[in-house]
């Protein structure tokens, strides 16, 4: 045992004496005059997923054609070994046969098996081949497609060159990388060894051009905000600070969109959306990250009702373009996207899931002992007006039952400051969350465009943050915008993020990022950091 090693974990210990072993064959192949990361450029022909089904379908042709006659389906099956094709891609595994070797290569498609022979490449390449290349190196292969003799369809390699020297052995072969924690931390590692994982994001990205395609065919115009803003809004969520050095001055990234959208409605717009990444100083549990992506929408001279409809069937047009069907699995619950939507008010929620009516409470005092009694907490203690109470039941008592796709809607008036107020009722706003699996999946209004109401509920939001703490100012701009003129408007947002994790049946919202937040492993040590927030 060398010096440098003697206080280093067994597994590290391995893991050194491994990448020492490739480093040796990296260093034999430049001696011999090549090097693997100096090759620029390799001329690809074609998929492993192509080739294979392509195969299949020209065997079965000469199958069909020849009639029972075996030896003119093997004449032909040969006469294909003539169509040369050309494929790059990661060592996965190998099976030495002495003078022929199996390999499998996968490439961006898919896996398929190599069968390579010292008399087809060489014996001096072959020789090489087996003492100089590894599992996970990255090679060109070029030869012919055929069946072998266990039925596999392969690729008879005539010429192979490394493309890419690997100089870390991939997790072992039949468990994979299992560490959740690992897998999230490299997630080029996860991609390579777990095929389903890269399967996720290409749904994903499959699920963001089906939202662009469905408001683009309503005449939606995508439009890009600002994600960098000079001040800290009265909103919930918290976000994170930063320093512009030019300007001199703080700035905060942005916890909505929601702001720039309105005021382009303001501007002359009818239609505009914005897929965008949004930044929350939050905790991380399951369903949130610190930074992930929405989904805002805004359509003048519509509703909220009018915004209940186009989600009900954006949702259920990307499920069928996405997964084929409206009715889907996630986490062994059947979800039916296809049916109509429950539609509930808050009130009605409550009375259906708590047996409390919330018409029933005379004033705010009788709303709070109805809290007491119930044992059900308010935030707002003393305070809390018949809305902070309702809401409070809501949480306590709905929001786990709304397993299928729920709307609820008309809020209380304490919790939507963005919403316009119900004419009949001006409690309430014209705000609708909807929910599924107990999982609230987005929030939308009848947009307040009263500026003389607007500024007065930023103000009350205002006062509460910097009674947290916080360095909130109004946003007088957005009001000034009001003052010209916001007509009647319906808008819409959604966590991307939650839409994806259902539709790919993912527990995790770190399981649909690609590189979810994490606590940096300590640099001194090899231990793994405590998450905090897990």
């Amino acid at each position: 045992m060398s010096g440098n090693q003697k206080n280093v974990p067994v597994e590290e210990q391995d893991i050194n004496i491994l990448k020492k072993d490739r480093l040796d064959k990296l260093a034999s192949l430049r001696d011999g005059g090549f090097d693997p990361f100096q090759t620029t450029k390799y001329d690809v022909t074609g998929k492993a997923a192509d080739l294979k089904a392509e195969y299949e379908v020209k065997e079965a042709e000469i199958i069909a054609a020849a009639n029972g006659d075996e030896e003119k389906v093997k004449a032909e099956l040969e006469s294909l070994h003539t169509n040369i094709i050309r494929i790059a891609g990661r060592i996965m595994s190998w099976r030495d046969m002495g003078k022929a070797n199996f390999i499998d290569v996968r490439d961006a498609s898919d896996r398929i098996q190599v069968y390579v022979r010292s008399n087809d490449i060489g014996a001096d390449l072959f020789k090489e081949f087996k003492k100089k290349w590894d599992i996970g190196d990255i090679i060109g292969v070029e030869g012919y497609v055929f069946r072998t003799m266990k039925g596999e369809i392969s690729i008879h390699a005539k010429k192979i060159q490394l493309l890419s020297k690997s100089l870390l052995q991939l997790p072992e072969k039949w468990h994979g990388l299992k560490d959740t924690d690992m897998r999230y931390r490299q997630r080029y590692v996860d991609l390579i060894v777990n095929p389903e994982v890269k399967d996720t994001f290409v749904k994903r990205s499959m699920i963001i051009r089906e939202v662009r395609n469905y408001l683009d065919n309503l005449g939606y115009i995508e439009v890009d905000t600002p994600v960098l803003h000079t001040l800290e809004i009265g909103a919930s969520a918290r976000p994170f600070v930063t320093h512009h050095n030019t300007l001199d001055m703080e700035m905060y990234l942005r916890i909505e969109t929601e702001l720039y959208l309105k005021r382009l409605i303001v501007g002359g717009f009818d239609k505009v959306y914005e897929v965008g990444r949004i930044f929350r100083n939050e905790g991380m549990d399951t369903s949130h990250n610190p930074e992930f992506t929405s989904v805002e929408m805004y359509q003048a001279y519509t509703d909220y009702i009018g915004m209940m409809d186009l989600i009900e069937n954006m949702y259920r047009t990307i499920a069928e373009k996405v997964c084929g069907a409206s009715k889907i699995m996630y986490q062994g619950v059947e979800i039916d996207l296809g049916k109509p939507w429950e539609r509930l008010t808050m009130v009605e929620s409550v009375k259906k899931y708590a047996g409390v009516d919330y018409n029933d409470w005379v004033d705010d005092a009788e709303a709070r002992a109805c809290a007491k009694e119930k044992g059900v907490e308010v935030e707002e203690g003393e305070s809390a007006t018949k809305g902070h109470v309702l809401i409070a039941f809501f949480d306590a008592f709905v929001e786990d039952k709304l397993i299928q796709p729920t709307i609820i809607y008309d809020y209380p008036v304490e919790n939507s400051p963005l919403a316009k107020r119900k004419p009949s009722d001006p409690a309430f706003t014209e705000r609708f969350e909807y929910f599924m699996y107990c999982r609230e999946m987005g929030n939308a209004f009848s947009e307040l465009n009263d500026p003389i109401d607007q500024k007065e509920r930023f103000v009350k939001q205002v006062e509460a943050k910097r009674a947290q703490g916080a360095n909130a100012e109004v946003d007088e701009d957005f009001v000034t915008a009001l003052e010209y003129g916001l007509p009647p408007t319906g808008g819409l947002g959604f966590g991307l993020d939650r839409l994806v994790m259902l539709l790919t049946d993912s527990a995790s919202i770190r399981d649909v990022l690609l590189f979810p937040t994490m606590k940096p492993i300590p640099a001194n040590n090899n231990q793994r950091a405590n998450e905090d927030e897990e």
